[in-house]
């Protein structure tokens, strides 16, 4: 099965990402996604995302390896074919964390995938963890903060959407995992062909 786990910057995709992937290895594999920006401290090139130049991403794109692809924040993101089957060599579920547009590209694709929307009470939550996450400047704040209010109106779009307040991370693992267990019994969710 895939599940790609998206929503606006700062909603929590990594966190929530990382605890699933280490409370069920066995379950769970992550499909990396590749990028054309600079690693942030304390990535490494095949842990976090595949890191790639412009001219290697091009590459990648234009002979079809990409499943989706999309221009976000001045850098480009998409997800390997070859990462997805890799995931699902390794575990019955491939997880996913895509922006809302590659979430949308992959449903088109592969339209048994399971799409979950993490969402935030309001803009001000995601305000306060770009902040607290440092690493950014005013105007890329504005810039996501803007993009965030266009993406919460697109929630709609998902099977599945998953508040994740402050404070609350283990709700919101708890309830992505549960729906990854109860969508999995699904046979309409069992991937073809990539």
């Amino acid at each position: 099965m895939i599940v790609v786990l998206s929503g606006p910057s700062a909603s929590g995709k990594d966190a929530v990402a990382g605890r699933i992937l280490s409370d069920h290895p066995d379950r769970v594999a992550l499909a990396l996604t590749a990028t054309t920006r600079p690693p942030r401290p304390g990535e490494d090139d095949g842990a976090q995302y595949h890191f790639l130049t412009p001219e290697a991403f091009d590459g990648m794109e234009s002979t079809g390896q990409l499943l989706e692809s999309a221009t976000v924040y001045g850098f480009r993101y998409g997800v390997p074919r070859a990462s997805v089957r890799a995931a699902l060599d390794r575990a019955p579920v491939a997880l996913l964390k895509t922006d809302v547009q590659g979430a949308r590209s992959i449903r088109a694709l592969i339209p048994q995938a399971l799409l979950i929307f993490l969402t935030v009470p309001a803009l001000a939550a995601l305000e306060g963890r770009m902040r607290s996450r440092g690493g950014l400047d005013e105007a890329a704040i504005t810039r996501r903060l803007r993009e965030a209010q266009g993406e919460m109106e697109r929630r709609a779009e998902f099977d599945y959407a998953v508040m994740n307040a402050d404070g609350t991370l283990d709700a919101a693992v708890d309830s992505v995992w549960s729906i990854i267990q109860r969508e999995a019994a699904r046979p309409e969710r069992r991937p073809v062909g990539l």
